[in-house]
């Protein structure tokens, strides 16, 4: 086992808004933090596409996971009472709702900003999506209504 293994804390798992909003505010949410810090992963406020070259891998660490252990299919239903939009970068963050119920949480190891980041799945393709996780947009919704059918 490595030393860098042995000091790595072991992944949150996050269920409730408050511990969504208290691991977010560990976190760097600055624009300053894309021009101090290679990651570049200050632009992302909005669910944004990222290629396996641009993700900066070796200076990002799983610091939480914000999926439901044992759902396998969690809702695609998306919270905005605002009427934002998936892509908006003022859309709310809600554990429930899809894609944060997608998501992981990741930290740069240099600047200290965090980002949830999902994997969209098509007919053809594979999408990697990446969002800054600010605390400012973390919000309580009630849960998703039960599907009819």
């Amino acid at each position: 086992m490595s030393s860098d293994s042995a000091t790595t804390p072991p992944v949150l798992i996050i269920r409730t808004t408050q511990a969504l909003r208290d691991l977010a505010a560990c976190g760097t949410v600055s624009s300053s933090s894309d021009e101090a810090c290679n990651c570049r992963l200050a632009r992302y406020k909005g669910w944004d596409s990222i290629t396996e070259m641009l993700w900066p891998a070796a200076q990002m660490r799983q610091v939480a996971d914000l999926r439901e252990p044992g759902v396998d299919e969690p809702t695609f239903e998306e919270f905005h009472p605002a009427r934002t939009r998936y892509e908006s970068p003022d859309a709310p963050i809600a554990l429930a709702y899809f894609p944060v119920n997608r998501a992981t949480v990741w930290r740069c190891r240099r600047c200290g900003l965090q980002v949830m980041r999902y994997t969209e799945f098509g007919g053809y393709y594979v999408d990697h999506r990446v969002r800054v996780l600010d605390v400012a947009l973390v919000m309580d919704a009630p849960s998703p209504s039960p599907s009819s059918s």
